[in-house]
């Protein structure tokens, strides 16, 4: 499948049919993907979808079965990692534990036996950018886990890549730390300039950080395209399903096919409404999500419909009870057909 990126833009990382197994099992199924220059793109699915192994083979951890990667038009096959304009950050971060936070930040640079001058302004430079420059001779044990976090992306940017490759970056962060560190990496992108490509199984973290995101399934990329062609105009159920709760109703749409509609365009009413393709129901639960109730509606013939409403929303209604005849329905904008 062919993903293009920005239109007139040329790709600073072109994949071209790309496949790879491990033992006869296909992990990436001839994908073709163009992401452009200076973009925070996603790859985003479910674990054994594929998307790690995808980063891999940018990044020269592990070589196609078939196919090509070019970054900036110069096929990567023949270089090892060490050599590709790239640094990957892993989800363990993988600090050296007997190093200090200035030596890990330090060790690329010393791999390519730069002057010692050289390295210690590169790397109080990077140690800065992140707020860590006096935390230079600590060990990563005496770090937080959002320091060391912030250590492995200085370590990753110190060597100027034109390529940033994020595994799970933030999954070891707790809630509150995570949605931080979601803000400091856009941010961060938009300071440095340069490619960030990121993995992540976490429909929201990616909808909050990508331009634009891959949406991957048993190796093959399902949908590519910004956070809101994924979630307003999914082509798929499964792409329905993932970004956001989807009501879907089959044998609905042109040729048979299902209509989506997300709770928050369906409308509730207590009184028939004047259109034609409203739907009667019953009241079951109300969850009171603080901006915003979930109002879960069986219709005649069975299905349940969630409607999402803000409180405003709630107010004009007054009381409502489970088991309260109610009607459902939606703008025709609001129906999407989706294509598979």
């Amino acid at each position: 499948m062919t993903a293009n990126g920005a239109a007139g833009e040329k790709p600073v990382i072109k994949i071209e049919g790309v496949a790879k197994s491990f033992g006869g099992v296909p992990a990436v199924s001839g994908i073709s993907l163009d992401i452009a220059r200076g973009e925070f793109f996603c790859l985003v699915g479910a674990s054994g979808s594929g998307k790690t192994t995808l980063l891999r083979l940018i990044a020269g951890f592990e070589a196609p079965d078939s196919g090509h990667i070019l970054i900036d038009g110069e096929d990567m096959s023949s270089r090892p990692p060490y050599a590709r304009p790239v640094n990957m950050m892993f989800q363990s971060y993988a600090l050296f534990p007997h190093l200090t936070v200035a030596d890990n930040v330090a060790f690329g640079l010393e791999e390519e036996r730069r002057p010692r001058a050289e390295i210690r302004e590169r790397v109080a430079a990077a140690l800065d950018m992140f707020e860590m420059g006096t935390f230079g001779a600590r060990k990563p044990h005496q770090l937080s886990g959002g320091q060391r976090q912030r250590v492995a992306l200085a370590r990753a940017l110190v060597k100027n890549p034109k390529i940033l490759l994020l595994d799970e970056p933030l999954a070891a962060l707790d809630k509150k730390l995570r949605e931080r560190a979601q803000l400091e990496l856009v941010a961060l992108r938009e300071r440095v300039g340069i490619t960030f490509v990121m993995v992540t199984h976490d429909q929201e973290e990616a909808m909050s950080m990508a331009s634009r995101i891959a949406l991957m399934r048993d190796g093959a990329i399902c949908q590519v395209g910004s956070p809101r062609e994924l979630y307003d105009a999914p082509q798929s159920r499964f792409a329905a399903d993932f970004f956001g709760t989807a009501n879907l109703f089959d044998n609905a749409g042109p040729g048979n096919g299902t209509v989506m509609v997300r709770p928050e365009q369906v409308m509730l009413s207590k009184a028939p409404p004047d259109r034609p393709d409203a739907l009667s129901g019953t009241l079951g639960n109300v969850v009171f999500l603080g901006n915003a109730s979930v109002c879960y509606v069986t219709l005649n013939g069975g299905k349940i419909v969630q409607a999402r409403l803000s409180p405003a929303d709630m107010a004009r209604f007054g009381a409502l009870a489970a088991g309260d005849r109610v009607y459902v329905s939606w703008e025709p904008s609001a129906a999407r057909v989706l294509t598979s």
